[in-house]
């Protein structure tokens, strides 16, 4: 089955001449990153955070930074898999002008795809931010700070800061939408691979890059509600399939 599926998949790339990528929670779920919705995904385990309770509540930001330490939710600390190599070298071939991923867990950096490829939608939990001023903190940098109990402010305003995602209740990165957005009109391929299509603005993309005349490919485990749309649609597994289809480019 996994020979047929990627023979119709790298046809559909074969053709292309502008490929874009977009990235949810299944294709890193096999680099051992658990999900976000499923029966045993995150928040099946802990509640979410809501943005303005961070803001707010300095109980609520001790959680969230004793969760970042603790790596609680398990975004960070993995390794690539086949999926995101695969991706990699897609990019690195000029077959995929960038990668907009749901994901916050940097795989896609760490396998190889330049930072400028890649639209996070969603943020990165690699990092944090100010929320005032945006000054960049690496993670370990902070760590201190949460182990003396202190609340952790911007050394340049004093703003709060917090990790780079995309909390419930926080406005989307406007940029990165806008970015997001531009890439699917371009598209003539739009291949989803690992989302469930479920969260939106970001899974409005596919429909986006359709409508504009693209192909629409869906690489998930599960059936998706735009799958009617999907010139192909593939309900398996990302690593072998995508493994499968780099032999055939």
């Amino acid at each position: 089955m996994t020979e047929t599926y990627a023979d119709n998949l790298a046809q559909l790339i074969r053709n292309a001449h502008r490929v874009v990528v977009f990235t949810g929670a299944g294709i890193s779920t096999e680099s051992g990153i658990p999900d976000f919705r499923s029966p045993g995904g995150v928040w099946s385990k802990m509640k979410p955070i809501m943005f303005q309770d961070f803001v707010a509540s300095r109980d609520a930001r001790r959680e969230a930074w004793t969760r970042v330490f603790n790596r609680t939710a398990g975004w960070t600390g993995a390794s690539p898999n086949a999926g995101h190599f695969a991706v990699a070298q897609l990019v690195e071939a000029g077959k995929v002008t960038s990668v907009i991923t749901q994901n916050v867990d940097n795989l896609h950096q760490d396998s190889g795809v330049p930072d400028n490829k890649v639209i996070e939608v969603h943020g990165n939990a690699s990092y944090a931010k100010c929320l005032t001023c945006g000054k960049r903190y690496e993670l370990e940098a902070l760590r201190h700070h949460w182990e003396a109990d202190e609340d952790i402010t911007c050394m340049f305003c004093t703003g709060l800061v917090k990790t780079a995602t995309i909390s419930f209740g926080q406005a989307m990165p406007e940029d990165e939408m806008a970015r997001a957005t531009e890439e699917a009109l371009l598209a003539d391929l739009f291949l989803v691979l690992g989302s469930s299509l479920v969260v939106y603005p970001a899974a409005s993309l596919p429909l986006v890059a359709k409508k504009a005349g693209s192909d629409l490919a869906i690489v998930n485990r599960e059936p998706t509600e735009q799958d009617p749309y999907a010139d192909l649609v593939l309900n398996t597994d990302i690593g072998p399939l995508m493994n499968a289809v780099m032999r055939r480019l």
